[in-house]
């Protein structure tokens, strides 16, 4: 008698032969008392590299240098605008005219009508001056004002200015010791801070400030000078100028006459106190002439060389996208140091 076939084979079959969507979907909720299976986490964007660009080695010389002669009032606006002076620190590169050489740099300002975004208004733009020289060119600070009679030459110092080493960024690791810098800003350490304690007087003597330079070799402009100012004590005063090389004082008294600037009575004591400040200023003419002739007697060799191929350059900012355009560049620095040998 045939045994029966067994049924487990053909239910193995019949379950071989359902298709995939007859087969019982995996629950992904977690069996009773086990953990619940999390989906796998979308993967995260890959995120750009951060571009933090190097700070170039001059990229802040200019700001080292205080912009001596500007109000106080001021430096924010000239520091909160961001000024290129790409063409100053190209000025270190081989064949650049700063090239290896030893530099004493000061910063100034000179205010000038600039149309720019659409609009007109005055702005102060930064200039900074290279002097090339193996030795400080002064330690001096000349202050004059219109409103002063005169000028005053004092030491840097009193007004907390000195010459001081300016570090490149790539070497500010090194300990300013061993630093054999070539470099020296004029630097001012009178703290903004603290000058709501200072006189008005004191604080307006920095809006007068001229860095100092005096070349012995050269005569002085005043030496040149053939005028004097007047200012006759009366009420009101009479103001007015006298040229010893064309005016005859007592020509010169009668025309003040006429003109009704000078009462009859006051004649002879005019001409008198014209006299005395003639007197005055050509001695002072005389005093400054004996000065430079023993400066130069007693000159070394070595500063007479250097007073020689001593050369001024003056830079500008270089125009960008951000700053305005600068449409007059001057070479004349102050009265002290005259015209710079090439502005750039």
């Amino acid at each position: 008698m045939a045994k029966p076939k067994s049924r487990r084979g053909d239910k193995r079959k019949k379950n071989e032969s359902n298709s995939p969507e007859e087969l019982p979907k995996r629950s992904t909720k977690a069996s009773r008392g086990g953990k619940r299976v999390k989906a796998p986490a979308a993967p995260k964007p890959i995120e750009e590299p951060e571009i933090i660009e190097d700070q170039r080695n001059l990229e802040d010389l200019w700001k080292a240098a205080f912009p001596v002669g500007t109000e106080w009032d001021l430096l924010d606006s000239v520091y909160k605008t961001n000024w290129n002076f790409s063409n100053l620190e190209n000025a270190f590169e081989a064949n650049g005219v700063l090239y290896e050489k030893t530099l004493y740099i000061f910063g100034c300002t000179e205010p000038q009508m600039i149309d720019f975004s659409g609009t007109q208004k005055i702005i102060c733009i930064p200039v900074v001056v290279a002097v090339v020289s193996p030795f400080p060119p002064s330690d001096k600070i000349g202050i004059k004002s219109v409103q002063m009679e005169g000028e005053t030459i004092v030491p840097m110092k009193e007004m907390k200015m000195d010459w001081v080493p300016y570090i490149p960024f790539e070497d500010r690791g090194i300990s300013v010791e061993r630093l054999k810098s070539q470099i020296f800003t004029l630097s001012c350490t009178q703290r903004r801070a603290a000058l709501k304690h200072l006189k008005t007087d004191r604080i307006k003597k920095y809006d007068y400030c001229l860095p100092y330079f005096y070349d012995p070799r050269k005569e002085d402009d005043t030496e040149l000078e053939t005028t004097v100012q007047l200012m006759y004590p009366m009420e009101p005063p009479v103001v007015c100028e006298f040229d010893w090389s064309f005016d005859e004082v007592e020509d010169f008294t009668d025309d003040l006459i006429k003109e009704e600037k000078l009462p009859e009575d006051q004649k002879e004591k005019f001409m008198n106190y014209v006299k005395e400040q003639v007197r005055e200023a050509k001695k002072q003419q005389r005093e400054a002439k004996e000065a430079r002739r023993k400066a130069i007697e007693d000159m070394s060799e070595e500063k007479r060389i250097g007073l020689q191929n001593m050369r001024f350059y003056k830079f500008y900012p270089v125009q960008t996208p951000d700053t305005p355009p600068i449409p007059n560049k001057c070479s004349y620095i102050n009265r002290y140091y005259g015209k710079a040998h090439q502005v750039l």
